[in-house]
């Protein structure tokens, strides 16, 4: 299926020279969305993970899913001040600035494989900053996945070597 044609570019959104690719119409597209998950189970379905990370907002929209399709468990990562227990926290630079991301402290086991997965690797942040939150939890990443990589950007170079897959490469 040619996921491509279910992402729609909107040009200079958020701001002026931007080109932001909108998931919305391949989520609104149920053979489009069920294709998606099914693809990227069979990619992750014997890497033995038993948690999938995901990042709010959008990773929760793929990463949910395919935890369920795979039988395994779903780590919600977001902002300070979002999660209810006792947290995890990490700050990692941006292209402009910096970012924390947050999770529960008892989310991963020590030694405990995880899939990362997001909808879009584009510089790579908000990965390399999950990358973080399992290093200090003595997590192990089996696999890290996107629906989208923009491939004119260096985002796999914040994977600190780990290698990724990807349904759709723009």
């Amino acid at each position: 299926m040619d996921l491509r044609r279910y992402i729609r570019d909107i040009p200079n959104y958020p701001k002026e020279g931007i080109l932001f690719f909108d998931i919305t119409p391949l989520l609104a597209e149920p053979k489009a969305f069920q294709h998606t998950i099914d693809a990227m189970a069979e990619r992750f379905q014997h890497k033995g993970a038993t948690k999938i990370l995901a990042a709010e907002a959008r990773g929760f929209i793929f990463g949910a899913p395919l935890a369920y399709r795979l039988g395994i468990g779903f780590v919600p990562v977001r902002k300070p001040g979002k999660l209810p227990y006792k947290t995890t926290s990490v700050t990692y630079d941006l292209e402009y600035g910096t970012d924390t991301l947050c999770m529960h402290e008892d989310a991963i086991a020590p030694g405990e494989p995880v899939l990362l997965i997001d909808d879009l690797l584009a510089t790579g942040g908000t990965t390399g900053g999950m990358l973080k939150l399992v290093e200090v939890a003595g997590g192990k990443v089996v696999g890290i996945g996107y629906v989208v990589e923009l491939g004119f950007l260096d985002g796999p170079a914040k994977l600190l070597g780990h290698t990724h897959e990807y349904l759709i490469k723009l």
